[in-house]
């Protein structure tokens, strides 16, 4: 239940930050171009997440097709739910706050099929122990590819892989991977 309470929580906090008019964005009038949430899975784990998007607004490889690679930074909130803590010994809940770079394989109009890849960093409120999967660190990289399609009215609707690990940086390094469903909106 405490899960659902934080993403909950984060949904709202997510939408008063987006209806506060800034000064940063000269091309939509609000503080950020875009803002997501998303859920996904593991092997006896859940994560929830919110994430707040500014588009870079590259033009860069263009084809004579009309494709693009583009980019935005992602700024993320999240909740992890394992139900296998210390190997089966009850649960554990994690926050999780992340910033990263993604690269974006798109068309020009922005609109249709894309394809995209990001490696950031994450900082986790305590270290992960689920199912066998031990972190020794809070700090980890969070690496994803994905796929996704852009409707008319700005809805981006994905798919992606993420993996997080802290790279061998310390040992144990086991790591997580998620299958996650990502449902963002873009404002113009």
């Amino acid at each position: 239940m405490r899960f659902v309470r934080n993403c909950l929580g984060a949904i709202v906090a997510s939408m008063a930050l987006v209806a506060v008019p800034g000064q940063a964005a000269e091309n939509n009038g609000y503080m950020v171009d875009g803002v997501s949430f998303e859920v996904g899975v593991g092997e006896h784990v859940e994560l929830a997440r919110v994430g707040f998007q500014w588009d870079w607004n590259k033009d860069w490889l263009r084809t004579a097709g009309g494709w693009h690679l583009n980019g935005y930074w992602d700024l993320n909130l999240g909740w992890w739910h394992g139900d296998r803590y210390n190997d089966g010994h009850g649960s554990q809940d994690l926050a999780v706050i992340g910033i990263t770079p993604v690269f974006r394989w798109e068309k020009a109009t922005k609109k249709g099929v894309y394809v995209e890849a990001g490696i950031g960093a994450s900082l986790f409120s305590e270290n992960y122990n689920n199912n066998g999967n031990k972190m020794s660190t809070a700090f980890e990289f969070a690496d994803h590819i994905g796929v996704g399609y852009v409707f008319d009215n700005n809805f981006d609707l994905g798919l992606r892989l993420q993996h997080y690990s802290n790279g061998g940086i310390s040992k144990p390094n086991d790591g997580e991977n998620f299958i996650v469903l990502r449902g963002a909106y873009r404002f113009e």
